[in-house]
């Protein structure tokens, strides 16, 4: 199935992995840099692995065949749109607030 590009959306042309990065360069002169803890399989690749990837698209994403990774340039652009980071997790819900507030004292709090 043909996939279409918006003539504003920035393409990936070149993808590189540190020891704890990932580093995309964009056609508009961009490069991205993001942690490589967002992504636990490209993560646990070996060096080999995260250098075997191939453009989706036409670069509005990258695959890693051995590893089973798709990323797509939109979610590195704008994280918050499309994962779950550590730093946007969610409060607990009321019941489980409600919860820890009546929770017994410890022994050595209760004296």
């Amino acid at each position: 199935m043909p996939t279409s590009v918006e003539s504003g959306d920035a393409l990936a042309v070149d993808v590189s992995c540190s020891d704890d990065s990932l580093i995309v360069v964009l056609d508009d002169g961009r490069t991205v840099s993001v942690p490589l803890v967002w992504f636990p399989r490209l993560l646990a690749a070996t060096p080999q692995q995260r250098t075997d990837w191939e453009s989706i698209g036409g670069g509005i994403g990258m695959h890693w065949e051995a590893v089973d990774e798709d990323i797509s340039v939109a979610s590195l652009l704008q994280p918050e749109k499309f994962m779950r980071l550590a730093h946007t997790a969610r409060p607990p819900t009321s019941h489980a607030r409600r919860k820890a507030k009546f929770r017994k004292p410890s022994r050595a709090a209760r004296g």
